[in-house]
């Protein structure tokens, strides 16, 4: 068996971290671990074990035929049986797919935006998806999403698995140890940041040495200078710290207190995941899967999206207890080290590899 990760990219955002995971994780296990990134390389590159065999194509438009050119000598002279497809990759595995019949496509559906399915456009996917083997859709929404616009049976759902690598330190959270909020999300409007400085304001009120950490991608867009508008003009540049990509997660966690996730929509974040292998408290908005993961308050905090109350009395009480706070993140943890442990996952997924 030889199979080949597809993905568009290797910023660190979540469904790239899920195509490097399970390509690492398949290189002891199968005959041949492969990881294709078709348009830009990041951060996430580093992580990429030496038993993995990395091709980069460099494609510059959708229909780019010296890639598809390379792309699929390559997979002829590797033999390689199965693309997994990760979200938008599907297009290009599927081009390949019309001269390589043989083929088979696992489409690994990431779709953030899990709120708002009945906006999400499916008329290419829906042609698409007749070229398809298998899809794997991060949370029951999706899959139910698959069966019923895509009419596709073959479908199941697979929660994501989170590695804490332990790569070298570079990464220094600034405030006071012992006394940091940590935000793991890229810079996109679903991830809701201005809820959580609006909430983290009503925290400084009672807790004025606790600061708040953003870390991901800042893509230089209108919601990101909205951001960092708002923290310019409430006066918050001392206590809340916005940092861009990094790839020390697991540094940065062990460095943090309190982990939180104030999204508008999800499917299933792996950020919740690596917050609760770091053994931390976690705040996260009941949106997509995440009450699959956080399923009592025992493992955290589940509040309801674009909240600000909910979220600055979750954050004050974390703040305010910290045995229950400590307690709750040893919980997760054990949760997540017997329910989303990679070596479970990775099974289940091989099986669906088999019987194709």
């Amino acid at each position: 068996m030889r199979v080949l990760q597809l993905i568009d990219s290797l910023n660190t955002g979540g469904a790239e971290r899920v195509a490097v995971n399970y390509a690492n994780a398949l290189s002891s296990k199968i005959d041949k671990s492969y990881l294709c990134v078709t348009r830009q390389e990041g951060l996430l590159k580093d992580s990429i074990k030496k038993e993995v065999e990395y091709l980069f194509l460099n494609k510059k438009s959708t229909i780019d035929f010296r890639s598809i050119t390379f792309l699929y000598r390559f997979i002829k002279s590797n033999k390689i049986n199965i693309i997994h497809a990760h979200s938008t990759s599907y297009f290009f595995a599927v081009i390949i797919r019309v001269f390589i019949p043989t083929l088979k496509i696992v489409w690994h559906d990431h779709y953030g935006k899990s709120e708002e399915l009945v906006k999400r456009p499916k008329f290419v996917l829906r042609f698409c998806s007749r070229f398809f083997n298998y899809i794997i859709s991060v949370n029951s929404k999706l899959k139910a999403w698959a069966e019923n616009q895509l009419k596709f049976k073959q479908v199941s759902y697979l929660p994501n698995f989170a590695v804490l690598d332990k790569n070298t330190q570079s990464t220094i959270l600034k405030g006071e140890i012992g006394k940091r909020i940590i935000c793991l999300a890229n810079l996109r409007e679903q991830k809701d940041h201005l809820t959580l400085l609006k909430s983290f304001q009503e925290v400084l009120k009672r807790h004025s040495d606790w600061t708040l950490h953003l870390v991901g991608k800042d893509f230089n867009d209108s919601y990101s200078q909205l951001i960092f508008k708002f923290i310019k003009n409430e006066n918050l540049n001392q206590q809340v710290f916005v940092y861009g990509s990094c790839l020390d997660t697991s540094a940065i966690l062990e460095q943090s207190t309190i982990g939180v996730l104030s999204s508008k929509s999800e499917g299933l974040p792996l950020v919740l995941l690596e917050y609760g292998l770091a053994g931390l408290p976690v705040i996260i908005t009941n949106v997509g899967d995440c009450s699959k993961v956080v399923s009592n308050s025992n493992l955290g905090a589940l509040i309801p999206s674009q909240n600000t109350e909910a979220l600055s009395k979750a954050l004050l009480y974390c703040i305010e207890n910290k045995k229950e706070r400590t307690l709750m993140g040893r919980a997760l943890k054990s949760h997540i080290s017997n329910y989303f442990s990679k070596d479970a996952l990775i099974d289940k997924l091989m099986l669906v590899y088999y019987n194709l």
